[in-house]
Protein backbone atom coordinates (compact mmCIF):
# COMPACT_ATOMS: atom_id res chain seq x y z
CA UNK A 1 0.00 0.00 0.00
CA UNK A 2 1.60 3.25 -1.18
CA UNK A 3 1.59 6.13 1.32
CA UNK A 4 2.59 9.72 0.67
CA UNK A 5 2.66 12.68 3.03
CA UNK A 6 1.68 16.12 1.75
CA UNK A 7 3.26 19.21 3.27
CA UNK A 8 2.37 22.65 1.97
CA UNK A 9 3.15 26.34 2.34
CA UNK A 10 6.20 26.13 4.59
CA UNK A 11 7.16 29.75 3.76
CA UNK A 12 10.75 29.51 4.97
CA UNK A 13 12.47 32.88 5.41
CA UNK A 14 16.09 33.89 5.98
CA UNK A 15 17.67 33.11 9.34
CA UNK A 16 16.62 35.55 12.05
CA UNK A 17 13.45 36.60 10.22
CA UNK A 18 9.77 35.76 10.63
CA UNK A 19 7.24 35.49 7.83
CA UNK A 20 5.09 38.64 7.80
CA UNK A 21 7.08 39.71 10.86
CA UNK A 22 5.02 37.26 12.94
CA UNK A 23 5.43 33.58 12.03
CA UNK A 24 8.49 31.52 12.94
CA UNK A 25 8.08 29.24 9.95
CA UNK A 26 11.45 27.53 10.36
CA UNK A 27 10.75 26.38 13.92
CA UNK A 28 7.29 25.24 12.83
CA UNK A 29 8.77 23.15 10.02
CA UNK A 30 11.45 21.71 12.30
CA UNK A 31 8.74 20.77 14.81
CA UNK A 32 6.69 19.22 12.00
CA UNK A 33 9.62 17.12 10.84
CA UNK A 34 10.11 15.93 14.42
CA UNK A 35 6.45 14.88 14.61
CA UNK A 36 6.71 12.99 11.31
CA UNK A 37 9.78 11.11 12.55
CA UNK A 38 8.03 10.33 15.84
CA UNK A 39 4.84 8.94 14.29
CA UNK A 40 6.49 7.23 11.31
CA UNK A 41 6.36 3.78 12.97
CA UNK A 42 2.56 4.17 13.32
CA UNK A 43 2.18 4.91 9.62
CA UNK A 44 4.25 2.13 8.12
CA UNK A 45 6.42 2.72 5.08
CA UNK A 46 6.24 6.29 3.71
CA UNK A 47 6.99 6.26 0.00
CA UNK A 48 7.30 9.99 -0.70
CA UNK A 49 6.75 13.44 0.74
CA UNK A 50 5.13 15.89 -1.67
CA UNK A 51 5.35 19.63 -0.97
CA UNK A 52 2.65 21.58 -2.80
CA UNK A 53 4.32 24.94 -3.15
CA UNK A 54 5.41 28.05 -1.29
CA UNK A 55 8.45 26.32 0.12
CA UNK A 56 9.91 29.79 0.71
CA UNK A 57 8.53 33.25 1.34
CA UNK A 58 10.56 35.18 -1.24
CA UNK A 59 12.22 32.53 -3.40
CA UNK A 60 15.74 33.42 -2.25
CA UNK A 61 18.63 30.92 -2.48
CA UNK A 62 19.30 31.06 1.27
CA UNK A 63 15.64 30.29 1.97
CA UNK A 64 15.81 27.16 -0.18
CA UNK A 65 19.05 26.14 1.51
CA UNK A 66 17.33 26.52 4.86
CA UNK A 67 14.33 24.48 3.69
CA UNK A 68 16.63 21.66 2.57
CA UNK A 69 18.50 21.74 5.88
CA UNK A 70 15.26 21.60 7.88
CA UNK A 71 13.87 18.67 5.86
CA UNK A 72 17.03 16.59 5.48
CA UNK A 73 15.96 14.08 8.16
CA UNK A 74 12.53 13.32 6.72
CA UNK A 75 11.99 9.55 6.40
CA UNK A 76 11.19 9.60 2.66
CA UNK A 77 12.34 11.45 -0.47
CA UNK A 78 10.93 14.95 -1.01
CA UNK A 79 9.27 16.08 -4.26
CA UNK A 80 8.01 19.64 -4.70
CA UNK A 81 6.15 21.96 -7.04
CA UNK A 82 6.49 25.76 -6.87
CA UNK A 83 3.93 28.14 -5.44
CA UNK A 84 3.44 31.84 -6.05
CA UNK A 85 5.96 32.75 -3.31
CA UNK A 86 8.64 30.59 -4.96
CA UNK A 87 10.99 31.54 -7.76
CA UNK A 88 11.61 28.92 -10.39
CA UNK A 89 15.35 29.26 -11.04
CA UNK A 90 16.51 29.48 -7.40
CA UNK A 91 14.28 26.49 -6.63
CA UNK A 92 15.71 24.59 -9.60
CA UNK A 93 19.25 25.33 -8.43
CA UNK A 94 18.50 24.20 -4.87
CA UNK A 95 17.12 20.84 -6.05
CA UNK A 96 19.52 20.39 -8.99
CA UNK A 97 20.88 17.12 -7.54
CA UNK A 98 17.42 15.54 -7.57
CA UNK A 99 16.61 13.40 -10.59
CA UNK A 100 13.00 14.64 -10.65
CA UNK A 101 14.01 18.28 -11.14
CA UNK A 102 13.96 19.26 -14.85
CA UNK A 103 16.97 21.20 -16.14
CA UNK A 104 14.80 23.93 -17.65
CA UNK A 105 11.21 25.00 -18.17
CA UNK A 106 8.32 24.39 -15.77
CA UNK A 107 9.04 22.35 -12.65
CA UNK A 108 6.97 19.26 -13.29
CA UNK A 109 7.58 15.58 -12.70
CA UNK A 110 6.06 12.11 -12.71
CA UNK A 111 6.35 9.72 -9.77
CA UNK A 112 5.07 6.22 -10.51
CA UNK A 113 4.25 3.54 -7.94
CA UNK A 114 2.80 0.08 -8.51
CA UNK A 115 -0.72 1.14 -7.53
CA UNK A 116 -0.91 4.81 -8.59
CA UNK A 117 1.13 7.71 -9.96
CA UNK A 118 1.69 11.28 -8.81
CA UNK A 119 2.06 14.05 -11.40
CA UNK A 120 3.56 17.31 -10.12
CA UNK A 121 2.57 20.38 -12.13
CA UNK A 122 3.92 23.93 -12.10
CA UNK A 123 1.25 26.66 -11.78
CA UNK A 124 3.67 29.48 -10.92
CA UNK A 125 3.24 32.71 -12.89
CA UNK A 126 6.08 34.79 -11.53
CA UNK A 127 5.07 38.23 -10.39
CA UNK A 128 1.45 37.44 -9.57
CA UNK A 129 -0.47 35.63 -6.85
CA UNK A 130 -2.73 33.64 -9.14
CA UNK A 131 -1.49 30.69 -11.13
CA UNK A 132 -2.02 28.77 -14.35
CA UNK A 133 -0.75 25.80 -16.32
CA UNK A 134 1.32 26.98 -19.28
CA UNK A 135 1.27 25.27 -22.68
CA UNK A 136 4.29 23.18 -21.72
CA UNK A 137 2.54 22.08 -18.56
CA UNK A 138 -0.59 21.01 -20.39
CA UNK A 139 1.51 19.14 -22.96
CA UNK A 140 3.44 17.37 -20.19
CA UNK A 141 0.20 16.42 -18.45
CA UNK A 142 -1.35 14.99 -21.62
CA UNK A 143 1.72 12.89 -22.38
CA UNK A 144 1.85 11.62 -18.81
CA UNK A 145 -1.83 10.69 -18.79
CA UNK A 146 -1.56 8.98 -22.18
CA UNK A 147 1.24 6.81 -20.82
CA UNK A 148 -0.48 5.98 -17.52
CA UNK A 149 -4.09 5.24 -18.53
CA UNK A 150 -6.00 3.66 -16.78
CA UNK A 151 -3.74 3.76 -13.71
CA UNK A 152 -5.04 5.90 -10.79
CA UNK A 153 -3.41 9.35 -10.79
CA UNK A 154 -2.88 12.00 -8.15
CA UNK A 155 -2.27 15.53 -9.45
CA UNK A 156 -0.14 17.80 -7.21
CA UNK A 157 -0.41 21.56 -7.81
CA UNK A 158 -0.09 24.67 -5.67
CA UNK A 159 -3.15 26.68 -6.69
CA UNK A 160 -6.50 25.02 -5.94
CA UNK A 161 -8.53 24.57 -9.16
CA UNK A 162 -11.81 25.46 -7.45
CA UNK A 163 -13.34 28.38 -5.58
CA UNK A 164 -12.93 28.25 -1.81
CA UNK A 165 -15.41 30.99 -0.87
CA UNK A 166 -12.59 33.04 0.66
CA UNK A 167 -12.67 36.07 -1.69
CA UNK A 168 -9.10 37.23 -1.16
CA UNK A 169 -7.74 33.79 -2.02
CA UNK A 170 -10.14 33.12 -4.89
CA UNK A 171 -8.82 36.34 -6.46
CA UNK A 172 -5.42 34.57 -6.51
CA UNK A 173 -6.76 31.32 -7.91
CA UNK A 174 -6.12 28.91 -10.78
CA UNK A 175 -6.71 31.00 -13.90
CA UNK A 176 -7.15 28.21 -16.48
CA UNK A 177 -8.67 25.46 -14.38
CA UNK A 178 -11.11 24.71 -17.23
CA UNK A 179 -8.17 23.49 -19.31
CA UNK A 180 -7.15 21.18 -16.48
CA UNK A 181 -10.71 19.90 -16.10
CA UNK A 182 -11.01 19.24 -19.83
CA UNK A 183 -7.89 17.10 -19.81
CA UNK A 184 -8.52 15.24 -16.56
CA UNK A 185 -12.20 14.72 -17.36
CA UNK A 186 -11.23 12.59 -20.35
CA UNK A 187 -8.86 10.37 -18.37
CA UNK A 188 -9.80 6.70 -18.24
CA UNK A 189 -8.91 6.15 -14.58
CA UNK A 190 -9.40 7.51 -11.08
CA UNK A 191 -8.01 10.99 -10.41
CA UNK A 192 -7.50 13.00 -7.25
CA UNK A 193 -6.06 16.53 -6.97
CA UNK A 194 -3.98 17.73 -4.02
CA UNK A 195 -3.01 21.38 -3.62
CA UNK A 196 -2.05 24.16 -1.21
CA UNK A 197 -2.07 27.99 -1.29
CA UNK A 198 -4.90 28.53 1.22
CA UNK A 199 -3.07 27.08 4.27
CA UNK A 200 -6.20 25.32 5.54
CA UNK A 201 -7.87 22.04 4.71
CA UNK A 202 -10.66 22.42 2.17
CA UNK A 203 -12.31 19.51 0.37
CA UNK A 204 -14.10 20.18 -2.91
CA UNK A 205 -14.21 19.07 -6.56
CA UNK A 206 -13.06 20.11 -9.99
CA UNK A 207 -16.07 18.93 -11.96
CA UNK A 208 -16.48 15.41 -10.58
CA UNK A 209 -12.80 15.07 -9.57
CA UNK A 210 -12.07 15.20 -5.81
CA UNK A 211 -9.67 17.99 -4.83
CA UNK A 212 -8.20 18.72 -1.41
CA UNK A 213 -6.18 21.63 -0.04
CA UNK A 214 -3.65 20.77 2.66
CA UNK A 215 -3.23 22.88 5.79
CA UNK A 216 -0.04 24.88 6.21
CA UNK A 217 2.82 23.78 8.42
CA UNK A 218 2.87 27.02 10.41
CA UNK A 219 -0.12 29.34 9.86
CA UNK A 220 -3.50 29.50 8.16
CA UNK A 221 -5.33 31.95 5.95
CA UNK A 222 -8.19 33.40 8.01
CA UNK A 223 -11.51 31.69 7.33
CA UNK A 224 -13.22 34.83 6.05
CA UNK A 225 -16.12 34.85 3.60
CA UNK A 226 -16.72 38.64 3.67
CA UNK A 227 -15.37 40.29 0.54
CA UNK A 228 -14.65 43.61 2.23
CA UNK A 229 -12.24 42.13 4.77
CA UNK A 230 -8.47 42.14 4.10
CA UNK A 231 -6.42 39.01 3.56
CA UNK A 232 -4.89 37.96 6.87
CA UNK A 233 -3.36 35.00 8.67
CA UNK A 234 -4.17 33.05 11.81
CA UNK A 235 -1.85 31.08 14.06
CA UNK A 236 -4.01 27.98 13.97
CA UNK A 237 -2.67 24.44 14.62
CA UNK A 238 -0.46 23.30 11.72
CA UNK A 239 -0.99 20.07 9.86
CA UNK A 240 -0.33 17.87 6.87
CA UNK A 241 -2.25 15.31 4.83
CA UNK A 242 -1.53 11.61 4.49
CA UNK A 243 -2.72 9.99 1.26
CA UNK A 244 -2.97 6.26 0.56
CA UNK A 245 -4.29 4.00 -2.13
CA UNK A 246 -6.34 1.36 -0.34
CA UNK A 247 -7.20 -0.87 -3.29
CA UNK A 248 -10.56 0.65 -4.10
CA UNK A 249 -9.67 4.35 -4.14
CA UNK A 250 -7.66 7.18 -2.65
CA UNK A 251 -7.94 7.85 1.07
CA UNK A 252 -6.72 11.00 2.85
CA UNK A 253 -6.10 11.69 6.54
CA UNK A 254 -5.57 15.02 8.29
CA UNK A 255 -2.58 14.81 10.64
CA UNK A 256 -2.04 17.64 13.14
CA UNK A 257 1.59 18.64 13.63
CA UNK A 258 1.97 19.23 17.34
CA UNK A 259 2.80 17.70 20.72
CA UNK A 260 -0.45 16.31 22.08
CA UNK A 261 -1.20 14.25 25.18
CA UNK A 262 -1.95 10.55 24.84
CA UNK A 263 -2.52 7.89 23.85
CA UNK A 264 -4.97 6.98 26.60
CA UNK A 265 -6.93 3.72 26.52
CA UNK A 266 -10.65 3.74 25.75
CA UNK A 267 -13.16 1.97 27.98
CA UNK A 268 -13.39 -1.78 27.53
CA UNK A 269 -16.79 -3.22 26.68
Amino acid sequence: MTTILQLSDTHIVSAGERAYGVVDTATALADGVAVIKQIAPQLGAIDAIVVTGDLTDFGKPDEYARFLDLTRDLPAPVFAVPGNHDRREPMRAAFSSQTWMPSDGPIQWLLAFDDFAVIGLDTLVEGQGSGALCTQGLTFLKAALDGLSPKPVMIAVHHPPFLTGIPTMDAQGFDNRDALLSMLGDYDGEVQIICGHVHRMVVSRLGTIPATIAPGTSHAVKLEFRAEEPNSLMLEPPGMLLHRWIGSGFQSHLVHLGDFEGPYPFYSY
